[in-house]
């Protein structure tokens, strides 16, 4: 695992409960700004094996980026049961709810 894979399990896993942070957030606070696709590879590929919060990780406009609505329904279900309000259009208001380096 590199450092960089490294520091971004450690960053999700920081995000508190009801809280969520964006796939740039993530880079950015794993130390690569420019690399949130990167943490898009990495939760799909360690989500379920490093049983990561990956429900709390949202695309920068904070909308569920799940194609397939199965699993949109799931990280909805898994936000809500967080008391994270999301919309009929999959979206969640960053400006309530998206955590703070400091809060992790």
């Amino acid at each position: 695992m590199t450092p960089f894979t490294e520091r971004v399990l450690e960053v999700i896993r920081s995000i508190p409960e009801g809280k969520v942070m964006t796939y740039g957030q993530v880079a950015h606070e794993a130390g690569s700004p420019r690399a949130a696709r990167q943490v898009v590879r990495i939760l799909h590929a360690m989500s379920r094996k490093h049983r990561l919060p990956w429900h709390r990780v949202l695309n920068v406009r904070g909308q569920i980026a799940i194609q397939d609505d199965e699993g949109a329904q799931l990280q909805r279900f898994l936000l809500e049961s967080e008391d994270v309000h999301v919309t009929d259009e999959l979206t969640v208001s960053l400006a309530d709810y998206q955590a703070q380096p400091e809060e992790g």
